[in-house]
């Protein structure tokens, strides 16, 4: 182990045998941590309109989007195997709709040892999936992409803004 903490293999997620662990926070001190991400769904612009109308089949596609981003957020520690649960304090999640794209952008806060980034990952993640599950039948071209971190706070790491 290196001073950072880091096993040789530079990931905080495999021992120095090898093998996959759960990184243990126990030492790490308490701050408020936020992570910050967005995605985008592409579709044919006919989609955008039944959405916006609200003409689609399966109901409110956006606030249905939203109610599963969140939900998944806060259950990301039962679907990626090495993340830590996490008593979550904040978490938004809103969409930019465009003219054949929906954003996504989800803000997720915790004071903890750890962060946040694979919940708010997910929760855009999962928004984003229940738009094409939603919107499939009149649209099976859409293309969920680019998502990714846009900023993070708090922790040993401190702060990180991705580069325009």
């Amino acid at each position: 182990m290196n001073g950072n903490g880091l096993y040789m293999s530079g990931l905080t997620h495999i021992d120095k045998d090898g093998a996959v662990k759960m990184v243990d926070v126990t030492e790490k001190s308490v701050t408020d941590r936020e992570a910050v991400v967005g995605g985008h769904i592409t579709m044919e612009a006919e989609t955008v309109r039944l959405i916006v109308e609200g003409k689609t089949a399966k109901g409110n596609v956006l606030e249905t989007a939203r109610i599963a981003g969140i939900m998944a957020a806060k259950r990301t520690w039962e679907i990626i195997p090495m993340c830590h649960p996490l008593a979550i304090t904040g978490i938004d999640l809103t969409f930019e709709v465009g003219e054949a794209q929906i954003d996504a952008y989800s803000s997720v806060r915790v004071p903890d040892r750890t962060g946040v980034e694979m919940e708010a990952l997910t929760a855009v993640s999962v928004a984003l999936l229940t738009i094409y599950d939603m919107c499939k039948a009149v649209d099976r071209g859409m293309v969920i992409g680019d998502v990714r971190l846009l900023r993070k706070s708090g922790g040993r790491s401190g702060t990180y803004i991705r580069p325009e």
